[in-house]
C-alpha cells in the first residue's frame, strides 16, 4: 500500500495524470476511405499509441464526396460524432458551423507550431478548430512521363497546347484524359484546379464572389473549367467506361500508361506509390494550363484538418492527440508511411531528399511564386452539388453554360444558409 501511495505521489510530482497512468482510454477517429487518408491516420495512431500505451484509437471510415459530407454533418447534428475526425479545411468546414459544434483550440500551445497561412482555413469568428493533417497539395494535371517521352511531347503551358497534346495522344491510341466519374468527387478538378488562372484574369474574383457581385455563368474566366469538361467529352478524351471507373482503378490506368493525364490533387501520389512503387517515378505534375503561357501557375490546396467535436467524451486525450499531429514527430510518423504530396505546414518540418518527382514539380511552382490558393480557401462558399454538375457536363448530359448557371444557384443557397451579407 505504501509503495502504491509513493508511486502515485511521484506521478503527481512529475506532472503525470494519475488517470492517464492507470486508465485505458479509447478514442474513435473518423477518416474518409481513401488509401491516403487511411494510411495517414494509421501512421499517426500507431505512433501516438506507442508513446501512450494506455490509449487505443479506433479508426472508422466514411465515403468521400457529398455522401461523406452528409455523414459528417448528420453525426455532428445528432451528437453521434466520433471523438476526433478528419475533414476538409476551408469552405466545407465553414458549413459545419464550427463555432457551435467543435472544440476551440485557440488557447492551446500547439497552435504555435502551425504555419500561419493555414489558420484562417480552420477559423471562424475568434476560434481555431483544427490542425493540419498531411501536406498542402497541388491541384492540376498528373501525367505519365513515359507516354510523353514516347510521343515526344512537352509540358503544356496553355490550354491550346494541352488540347494539341491530347489529340496527339489520342491518335496514338491512348485515351488522353482519365475520368473517374464512378467516384463523383473526382470530377471537379478542371473547375477547381483552374482557380490560379481565374485569379490572374480577375484578381478580386474571390471577394466579388463572396459578396454576391460575381457569378460563374457571367465571368468567362470562372466558367472556363466547365467548358473544359464539355470539350473533353465532345473531343472523346476520356477512357472507355469513364462513367463508372473508380478513383483507384483510374490510378492503375495512369500508372501503367494506359491513360496520359489525370486532373487531380497531388494527394493521389501516395496511393500510386503504395500500389505501384515501380511506376510512381513515371508520374509528373503540371499546373492546369490557361489562356496565357505568361500567367501559368498552380492552384494550391491547404491540408485537411483533424477536429474535436464538442460531444467528445475524452477531450483531454483528444487534445493531446492533436498536439502530436501538430508536431515534427507527427509529421515524421506520416512521412515514414506516406510519401509526402507537398509541403507540410508544421514549423520545423522538412521534406525528405527522396521526395517523389511530381512533388518536386509542384514545389517548383511554389518556390517560383507561381501558385495561388484554391477558391475554397479564400471564400467560405462552395456549392455542395458541384461534383454532380461536373459529372453531368463530363458525361454529355448538360452543357457548360447550364451547369455554371445551376452552380450559381447552388452557391446562392449555400451562402444564404451561412447567413453571409449580400445574399438575403
Amino acid at each position: 500500500m505504501i509503495r502504491k501511495v509513493l508511486f502515485l505521489f511521484l506521478l503527481f510530482v512529475l506532472g503525470v495524470s494519475v488517470t492517464a497512468a492507470q486508465d485505458t482510454v479509447t478514442l474513435t477517429y473518423l477518416v474518409d476511405e481513401s488509401q491516403n487518408s487511411q494510411d495517414m491516420a494509421k501512421a499517426l495512431v500507431d505512433a501516438y499509441s506507442a508513446l501512450h500505451p494506455n490509449v487505443t484509437i479506433n479508426i472508422e471510415s466514411r465515403p468521400g464526396g457529398t455522401e461523406g459530407d452528409n455523414i459528417v454533418k448528420t453525426r455532428l447534428a445528432t451528437g453521434d460524432m466520433t471523438d476526433i475526425f478528419f475533414y476538409n479545411s476551408g469552405s466545407l468546414l465553414q458549413a459545419l458551423n464550427p463555432s457551435q459544434t467543435l472544440v476551440d483550440l485557440s488557447d492551446q500551445p500547439f497552435i504555435e507550431n502551425i504555419v500561419d497561412s493555414f489558420l484562417p482555413t480552420v477559423s471562424q469568428n475568434d476560434g481555431i478548430f483544427g490542425v493540419p493533417t498531411g501536406t498542402a497539395m497541388g491541384g492540376g494535371i498528373l501525367y505519365n512521363k513515359a507516354v510523353y517521352e514516347e510521343l515526344g511531347l512537352s509540358v503544356p503551358t496553355t490550354w491550346a497546347e494541352f488540347a494539341a497534346n491530347n489529340e496527339t495522344i489520342l491518335a496514338a491510341g491512348i485515351p488522353p484524359v482519365l475520368a473517374t466519374f464512378g467516384d463523383t468527387w473526382t470530377s471537379q478538378l478542371f473547375v477547381l484546379g483552374d482557380y490560379y488562372n481565374v485569379a490572374q484574369a480577375v484578381p478580386d474574383f474571390a471577394e466579388q464572389y463572396t459578396g454576391n457581385e460575381a457569378k460563374y455563368a457571367t465571368t468567362p474566366a470562372a466558367m472556363a473549367g466547365f467548358t473544359y469538361l464539355q470539350e473533353g467529352f465532345e473531343q472523346g478524351w476520356w477512357q472507355p467506361d469513364y462513367a463508372t471507373t473508380r478513383f483507384e482503378q483510374g490510378l492503375a490506368l495512369l500508372a501503367n500508361g494506359e491513360v496520359a493525364h489525370f486532373p487531380m490533387l497531388t494527394f493521389a501520389l501516395s496511393t500510386i506509390a503504395t500500389n505501384f512503387p515501380d511506376k510512381v517515378n513515371d508520374i509528373g505534375f503540371f499546373a492546369q494550363p490557361g489562356a496565357s503561357a505568361d500567367a501559368n501557375g498552380a492552384t494550391i490546396w491547404m491540408p485537411a484538418g483533424t477536429y474535436i467535436p464538442q460531444t467528445t467524451s475524452n477531450p483531454e486525450v483528444a487534445l493531446d492527440f492533436l498536439a502530436f499531429i501538430a508536431s515534427v514527430d507527427g509529421v515524421d510518423a506520416i512521412t515514414a508511411m506516406v510519401p509526402p504530396n507537398g509541403p507540410y505546414l508544421i514549423e520545423g518540418s522538412t521534406l525528405p531528399d527522396d521526395v517523389l518527382p511530381a512533388v518536386k514539380d509542384l514545389a517548383a511552382y511554389i518556390d517560383s511564386g507561381n501558385s495561388y490558393p484554391a477558391l475554397e480557401f479564400l471564400s467560405p462558399i462552395k456549392g455542395p452539388n458541384l461534383e454532380q454538375l461536373c459529372v453531368a457536363v463530363g458525361t454529355g448530359q448538360m452543357d457548360a453554360a447550364t451547369a455554371a448557371a445551376n452552380y450559381d444557384l447552388d452557391v446562392e443557397r449555400q451562402a444564404q444558409q451561412l447567413g453571409l451579407p449580400g445574399w438575403e
